[in-house]
């Protein structure tokens, strides 16, 4: 894995805004007297759908809420590749998953959507500076491959055209639904289930 450094233009605080901060005391809670720490993911998570990505000041901000040294958190900010150390795009970064059951079903041309539509280099923004993308690992939903992740929500069953129209619905703000982008159920095979019909129609007929 690449070493991942942080960004070298970063801004001068982080604060939680009120909802997040109460959130956060909440998350706090859950955990007995002396391991907060292990809070720390949620809460840098948090930071991060905050402020679009993970700031130095969050992550030491974050430390301080916990009684962690500075270099603990820094640790798991650079080590975890969901944390994003630098901007990325202001409506959407896409995380294009290259493990090998989406890379024989067509992740690598996704890619070159990405390359044209938003930027020739991973993480580089778009002009607009709306959109970003990189290559990641497995995003687990291998049966519906290829997939892509935005935020907490996955694309599913991908092509070229289909790509596009997402990155036309989150341009016009209206994204299309999360998963299968081709109405799979579930993990069912291509053209609905194999097996088990009669109690698929049985169950249908009950509604």
């Amino acid at each position: 894995m690449a070493v991942r450094r942080l960004y070298p233009e970063q801004p001068n605080s982080f604060a939680f805004s009120a909802e997040n901060l109460a959130w956060a005391k909440k998350e706090i809670a859950k955990y007995p007297e002396g391991k907060q720490a292990s809070a720390v993911i949620a809460l840098l998570w948090r930071a991060q759908e905050q402020e679009g990505w993970l700031t130095e000041p969050a992550i030491r901000g974050v430390a301080d809420m916990l009684g962690m040294a500075h270099i603990r958190a820094l640790e798991i900010a650079t080590f975890y590749t969901m944390f994003q150390l630098g901007p990325v795009g202001k409506t959407a970064h896409l995380w294009v998953c290259g493990t090998t059951p989406c890379m024989l079903r067509g992740s690598e041309a996704l890619m070159e959507v990405c390359k044209e539509k938003i930027a020739e280099h991973p993480h580089e923004l778009s002009r607009d500076g709306e959109f970003s993308w990189e290559e990641v690992e497995c995003l687990g939903c291998c049966a519906n491959a290829p997939v892509v992740q935005i935020g907490k929500n996955v694309y599913e069953d991908l092509d070229p055209e289909l790509l596009e129209r997402l990155l036309k619905g989150l341009k016009d703000g209206n994204p299309p639904q999360p998963g299968s982008q081709i109405g799979r159920q579930t993990s069912c095979p291509e053209g609905g289930p194999t097996t088990l019909k009669d109690i698929i129609k049985r169950d249908a007929e009950k509604v």
